[in-house]
């Protein structure tokens, strides 16, 4: 249950931060609102996931997916560019999230 609410809150981040570049700096009123909604309840399962989860691993976790899945979106989404330097860099970060989760206890 614990790895299901870490990867809710994921979600909600990847939804939120989406909406935050929708708002265009809290311009817009429901992007704005959305984002704001969707970050509290995206702090509420991480903190919930954290009460089974080592911090270190869900933190870690948490930015790595998010990292990734949010340059994934920048590039789909927003047309935003992503360099070799940039997929490496990716590549890396999911490298690190692997091996923590599998030696980091």
């Amino acid at each position: 249950m614990a790895y299901i609410l870490l990867g809710a809150a994921i979600v909600l981040e990847l939804c939120a931060t989406t909406m935050l570049k929708l708002s265009e700096g809290f311009t817009k009123i429901l992007p704005t609102v959305l984002c704001l909604i969707l970050y509290f309840v995206c702090f509420f399962c991480f903190s919930k996931s954290l009460l089974k989860i080592n911090l270190g691993i869900a933190y870690a976790t948490w930015c790595g997916v998010g990292i990734v899945a949010t340059a994934i979106i920048s590039a789909v989404v927003f047309k935003q560019g992503l360099s070799l330097t940039g997929i490496l860099g990716l590549v890396l970060v999911v490298a690190g999230c692997i091996v923590l989760n599998l030696k980091g206890n």
